[in-house]
């Protein structure tokens, strides 16, 4: 009878242990985070683009400029923003420079356009890559509010891995919050 109840609380105990191995919770697709890398949200709807003018600026002025990927052409009709310290409210002013992105992009629909989001140093890596991509975000969200195709436009954070100002003080940092127009081939 005794070894009975051994037996039988062996088995309780194993079909606990399996039952408990068979529930371990699995991270829903999509949510593991990415490490450092970068952000990248695609459009749906990319397509190929061709014919952007080269002439304002040149693949080779740009080239070797911190941020600068190979494919991107920093156009001078699409300028930057600028954020708050832990914002991605777009001012007054952000407003007003989205509006000229926004014509210029009207203006050549061709052009399709990366949006970049940038943070200052302060803020783990993890924090500056939602936060950098929450800037991109509001930018290509005010741009199809101003009637540009959110076709044209994709995103992605590089949180803080690509100061514009490499300094450590307010002047650099408020430099470094920001999102970049990037047209791309």
């Amino acid at each position: 009878m005794k070894k009975g109840n051994i037996l039988r609380s062996m088995l309780i105990v194993a079909a606990a242990a399996l039952l408990a191995a068979g529930c371990a919770k699995k991270p829903a697709p999509g949510t593991e985070m990415a490490g450092e890398a970068p952000v990248v949200s695609e459009s749906p709807y990319q397509q190929e683009v061709t014919g952007i003018s080269e002439q304002a600026v040149s693949e080779a002025a740009v080239a070797g400029q911190p941020g600068y990927l190979q494919g991107e052409v920093a156009v001078p009709g699409l300028d930057r923003i600028f954020f708050e310290f832990d914002q991605f409210t777009l001012s007054e002013q952000a407003r007003a420079t989205l509006a000229q992105n926004a014509a210029y992009m009207k203006a050549n629909e061709r052009v399709q356009v990366r949006i970049e989001g940038h943070c200052d140093e302060r803020g783990s890596d993890e924090y500056n890559i939602a936060l950098g991509e929450r800037r991109a975000l509001a930018a290509l969200n005010y741009l199809v509010s101003l009637g540009v195709p959110a076709s044209r436009l994709s995103i992605i954070s590089y949180g803080e891995e690509l100061p514009l100002e490499p300094g450590h003080g307010e002047s650099a940092w408020s430099k470094n919050r920001r999102a970049e127009f990037k047209a791309l081939r």
